[in-house]
């Protein structure tokens, strides 16, 4: 047996509460890893589950990895394309690369250095990729494993990359750099060539001005010797690269942001500053042949039109039936301030300017050929925005975009919280899909996706998942996630169900959030019953039912008054347990809003029993999907704001939703439309409370409308304001209260210092928060964009001392269960328990009527059970395991459409699943109840309420995330800590399983949403745009190579046009061109070893590890291997077959033209 500090053991028994609880050891150890203590000799069961239970779960069960990576990459910077593997990359600002193929193909890989990604380029259909980095590197990525990894990086120490170009089928690549000269490095080695030139070899020496750095190269398309460099200030250089010299110089007086060459080779146009674009003959470099500025105002006086804003890159492509494409981004005219971003199509004399919802951060138009010196053909424009990617069609005339089968709209409106389900019902994704399939937006190109490169198969992980996603705005998006994919099913508005605010109502409203009134603040979904319940921002709660059929109904609505009451110092007396409401009483006949509740009182009253939002009270139709059941609100009371829900609670066979907040605790019947309790923490204990509580002085300080925590002078209670518990944060993770940067002082603030403080970006609803005991500092936030993650550090207090300071207690947990509410009772009944943020649990027995006919009109009672448990820090979560250690699912009512056609009446019996143990005997004379706070996890028997184990989680951090999953057909209680451990205990012996330091927690957003599912599964958001999903289970590690997809798909390259005898001959001599000879190291010797430092990469042993393991890896290598050489052989042949059938055609033309003339004289020719 596991050795345990004694004296710890009876310190925990002398400490544990006076309440319903019997004592149960405290474990000994400290962090993350605690010990799991199993006293011995307690009564009843206590002893014997540990011999009774065979735990499955080993720690070989258990390894953490993660899977896949969704959503839009956030910041991204840099953008390439394959065009014949078909292939799209995006790096990013955080060093990020995103390489998306066919649906399905998304591959998510990182620079270790975080350094923003600068530029992208592939080497066409190689199954490479070189990324230049903003730390002055450049990285070659192995596409031909499912996980790319680095091969070679290059490491520039005296020069900062500007621009690289990598010409088709060259192993060349031009570097240029911010001193104005251009490197050249050998892609198969990653070694840099002595071949440099040097910016004062380029210019003419008669210049007396540095060119800038070089923002352009590529070489000519008619000419492979000859390379074009682009400068910043407006020169532009066509040099010889076996000569070393400028065969020519054009030079402009506005900067040059970018070049492009017509295919033939012979004009170039550059893209200017000033909105200008100029066209360049190689012929008469002196000026340009073609100046226009497209959107510029044409003067009356004939002077050269006005400028614009800088165009910041072109593209010329040429076809061959129609006039070449012109496409650029910026450009437009100053006077238009209000227009937004804007892609431009130029065709013939035809423009079109297709304007983007954020800014444009790159663009690529992708063409039939690889080949740069035919003609282009373009077909689609690829547009990469801040906030989205965009294709468009250009082969319709109105460019159309194409429909973006990625989920790339995640962020369409802020994430707020996140669900999962994994192995839920499988008839669930296509009923949501077929209501979902109907909200299908008109009007996309009817092609098909462009990107459509590399392969995915299902893999062998078949079982259903769905992600929840809740947000800013109130809309509930419904995502199928199964197999590693990501698909949106369906998408509902929660807004719908209130009436908008007027704009110029803000001061006399009952709203207590100013910005995103409806944000999704928690979700509650069962998916046997297809019952959803969303918790808002504005402190509503509404519950919605599934059904197939369209109906038009008005809304019932219920409004709550929840109120913390501790005006004189509470004495219990063991024999009266205060009241609870009557259930007669507490019947309140279904209020329609259209009283009082829509006048809001007047500016200076106060403002009572007034809900923060109005419900439509008109009959709205709701199409088939999730239709609105019953909307409860909880009021204002005497001038107090509702406090925001901090749980929620529901269960379709009690008919039943639970929520509470740090006032107190609310049931309501939504089968029968009724408030059956709202009651304040404090009166939920009876007698029972173990504290005892101080008086609480009446409010001094006003309640700002904007849902600020009060403010006053006392530096206690302002330190008290930044003392709160994670579990009931901020549903957008920022902190409106002032911090203590700006109050440590005492003053007391101004309403208007409040609101320069609180001035937030978009998107970001200040929130208040409730007490617990844990106490935390958050920074406040910086309203740019990118700073919207605030970073925060935290400082905990012991339960009772927050207590002496503040008697409010939040409802942190709610679950409803068939359990035993007392000692001494011999079977089970329905039951709801309560966590709250002190770590109290109380457990309230449900009076359900006999009968299901009864349901409708009998009243439900709830009453208390008198039993308390206590653990350490705010409760998180419950689970109940049946006498054999198996997960007891909570009972649910089977779902049947509610407006089903075939049967109109309401007397359609219920079917109800009550429970669901391990096997159909009943479940036994004992369970277990495995509930986790924020500090340790407790196994409790019950009846008896012996605390059989006990597993002190953490000391010096907190868990933000608690959940009790299956996994290999077993259980274990998974958490997620703030110091950024993952850790799995088993059940119900709580012995440590997996503790892996995986992710420090730098912001809120990944507090908020981190969340563990069956299976083995986890998510979390990793950016405001970004789902990480994760696995902890070592089986799936071992699979995931097999679910991934290929990114790399063997395709022939598409031969060159032929170019004809006589274009060979005059054309230029682009294929006489050996690079090798030029920039190889025996002719151009070697680069000096301070300029750049080689760094190989492990990229090729990842690459052999991650085919597979052993033998099967090998012969997979061995195959593929095979099937290119043999695809090789295969060209080889074919080309000698087809130059043999030249030759023949060759020798058959010249006797044909020998026979013809070999008799004739010289004269008659």
């Amino acid at each position: 047996m596991k050795k345990f500090n004694f004296r710890k053991v009876l310190d925990g028994l002398t400490a544990s509460s006076p309440g319903g609880s019997s004592g149960g050891g405290s474990g000994g150890g400290s962090g993350a890893g605690g010990g799991s203590v199993h006293p011995g000799g307690t009564a009843g069961a206590a002893g014997t589950p540990r011999d009774e239970i065979q735990e499955t779960l080993t720690s070989d069960y258990f390894q953490i990895c993660k899977t896949v990576r969704h959503g839009f990459p956030y910041l991204p910077t840099a953008l390439a394309f394959d065009p014949v593997q078909k292939i799209l990359a995006i790096g990013t600002r955080t060093g990020a690369i995103r390489i998306l193929g066919r649906p399905g193909v998304d591959c998510y890989c990182q620079h270790e250095s975080g350094a923003a990604v600068l530029q992208l380029q592939f080497l066409i259909n190689e199954g490479a990729l070189v990324s230049a980095s903003a730390d002055d590197a450049l990285h070659l990525w192995n596409l031909r494993q499912k996980r790319p990894a680095i091969l070679h990086s290059l490491k520039f120490n005296r020069e900062r990359i500007t621009y690289c170009h990598l010409p088709f089928q060259s192993k060349w690549l031009y570097v240029g750099t911010e001193r104005g000269n251009t490197h050249i490095v050998n892609i198969e080695s990653f070694i840099l060539s002595g071949y440099v030139i040097m910016w004062n070899k380029a210019i003419e020496l008669s210049t007396k001005t540095h060119p800038g750095p070089v923002v352009h190269l590529s070489d000519s398309p008619r000419d492979e010797g000859k390379l074009l460099i682009g400068y910043e200030n407006g020169t532009v250089v066509f040099w010889d690269l076996r000569s070393k010299r400028a065969d020519l110089r054009a030079y402009y007086d506005e900067a040059i942001h970018s070049v492009a060459w017509h295919h033939e080779g012979k004009q170039f146009m550059c893209s200017h500053s000033d909105g200008s674009l100029t066209l360049w003959n190689l012929k008469s470099p002196n000026r340009p042949f073609q100046t226009t500025i497209p959107h510029g105002k044409i003067q009356r006086d004939g002077k050269k039109p006005e400028s614009c804003k800088p165009i910041l890159k072109v593209e010329y492509k040429t076809c061959k039936n129609s006039e070449p494409f012109v496409i650029f981004s910026g450009g437009l005219s100053y006077d238009k301030a209000c227009r937004r971003p804007s892609l431009t199509i130029m065709h013939g004399k035809a423009i079109t300017v297709l304007e983007m919802d954020h800014p444009i951060v790159d663009f690529l138009t992708l063409c039939e050929t690889p080949y740069p010196n035919e003609f282009q053909e373009p077909y689609a424009v690829v547009v990469l925005l801040e906030k989205d990617l965009i294709v468009v069609d250009l082969t319709q005339s109105n460019f159309p975009i194409f429909e973006n089968p990625y989920p790339i709209d995640i962020h369409e409106s802020p994430v707020t919280c996140t669900e999962y389900f994994a192995d839920c019902p499988p008839d669930l994704i296509p009923v949501l899909y077929s209501v979902g399939a109907k909200h299908k937006k008109q009007g996309y190109s009817n092609k098909e996706w462009p990107i459509s490169g590399g392969a995915w198969n299902l893999g062998a992980q078949t079982y259903p998942e769905i992600i929840i996603t809740g947000h800013a705005d109130g809309s509930v998006k419904f995502w199928d996630a199964s197999a590693i994919t990501l698909q949106m099913l369906y998408k509902l508005k929660t807004s719908k169900v209130f009436e908008k605010q007027k704009v110029g109502e803000g001061k006399a409203t009952a709203e207590i959030v100013e910005e995103d009134p409806f944000a999704v603040q928690m979700i509650y979904w069962c998916p046997e019953s297809r019952i959803f319940c969303v918790a808002g921002v504005s402190a509503y709660v509404v519950v919605y039912r599934f059904s197939k059929h369209e109906v038009n109904t008005e809304i019932a609505s219920l409004e709550v008054r929840l109120q913390y009451e501790v005006e004189d110092i509470i004495t219990p007396e063991p024999e009266i347990i205060p009241p609870f409401p009557d259930a007669s009483s507490q019947l309140p006949s279904l209020k329609s809003l259209s009283g009082s509740t829509n006048t809001v009182a007047c500016e200076g009253t106060m403002k009572d029993s007034i809900p923060c939002l109005s419900v439509k009270t008109r009959p709205l139709r709701m199409p088939p999907g999730y239709q609105a059941d019953l909307v409860i609100q909880l009021v204002w009371v005497d001038g107090e704001p509702p406090q925001q829900i901090t749980s929620l609670a529901v269960n379709s066979a009690y008919g039943l939703v639970a929520f509470g907040n740090c006032n107190g605790l609310a049931v309501v019947d939504f089968m029968q439309k009724t408030v059956l309790l709202s009651m304040g923490t404090l009166d939920l204990y009876g007698s029972s409370d173990p504290y005892q509580r101080q008086p609480r002085s009446p409010r001094k300080s006003k309640q700002f409308a904007a849902g600020l925590t009060e403010l006053s002078d006392s530096p206690v209670s302002l330190e008290l304001e930044r003392c709160k518990s994670p579990t009931s944060d901020h549903v957008n993770g920022h902190c409106t209260s002032p911090t203590s940067q700006s109050c440590s002082s005492g003053k007391r603030l101004s309403s208007a210092d409040v609101s320069k403080a609180n001035r937030r970006g978009p998107g970001r609803p200040p929130f208040r928060k409730a007490q617990s005991a844990a106490c935390m500092e958050i920074s406040l936030p910086v309203t740019t964009e990118e700073n919207r993650e605030n970073s925060f550090s935290r400082s905990r207090s012991s339960s009772v001392s927050s207590i002496d300071r503040d008697s409010k207690e939040a409802i942190t947990a709610l679950y409803f269960m068939e359990s035993f509410a007392r000692k001494n009772d011999s079977a089970v009944s329905p039951c709801l328990w309560v966590g709250t943020g002190l770590g109290m649990v109380l457990i309230l027995s449900l009076n359900l009527p006999a009968s299901d006919d009864l349901r409708q009109s009998e009243p439900v009672m709830v009453s208390p059970s008198g039993t308390v448990l206590t653990l350490k820090g705010a409760v998180l979560t419950f689970a109940c395991l049946d006498c054999m250690g198996t997960l007891t699912h909570p009972p649910y009512e089977v779902w049947r459409d509610p407006h089903s056609a075939d049967d109109g009446e309401k007397t359609r019996k219920r079917k109800l699943v009550m429970h669901s143990p391990s096997s159909s005997q009943d479940m036994g004379d004992h369970q277990f109840a495995v509930i986790c706070s924020e500090k340790q996890a407790k196994v409790f028997s019950l009846p008896s309420q012996t605390c059989l184990y006990v597993h002190n989680i953490t000391e010096t951090s907190f868990l933000l995330r608690a959940d009790v999953v299956t996994l290999c057909n077993s259980v274990c209680l998974a958490c997620f800590c703030a110091n950024g451990h993952i850790m799995t205990l088993s059940l119900p012996s709580l012995r440590p399983l997996l503790d892996i330091n995986y992710l420090p927690v730098t912001d809120m957003r990944i507090a908020r949403t981190f969340c563990f599912t069956n299976e083995g599964q986890a998510l979390y958001l990793s950016s405001p745009t970004e789902i990480q999903r994760l696995t902890y289970s070592q089986e799936m590690c071992d699979n995931l190579q097999d679910m991934l997809g290929d990114l790399f798909t063997p395709v022939e390259t598409p031969e060159a046009q032929n170019r004809g005898f006589l274009k060979g001959l005059f054309g230029g001599s682009g294929q006489a061109f050996d690079r090798e000879e030029l920039f190889g190291e025996a002719t151009a010797g070697k680069a000096s070893r301070s300029l750049a430092q080689h760094i190989p990469g492990s990229g090729g042993i990842e690459g052999v590890r991650g085919a597979a393991g052993g033998v099967i890896g090998d012969l997979t290598r061995a195959r593929i291997a095979l099937d290119e050489r043999g695809q090789k052989l295969g060209e080889l042949d074919e080309r000698t077959a087809s130059m043999m059938a030249s030759a023949e055609a060759f020798s058959k033309h010249a006797h044909e033209v020998m026979l013809k003339y070999k008799d004739k004289k010289w004269y008659q020719f």
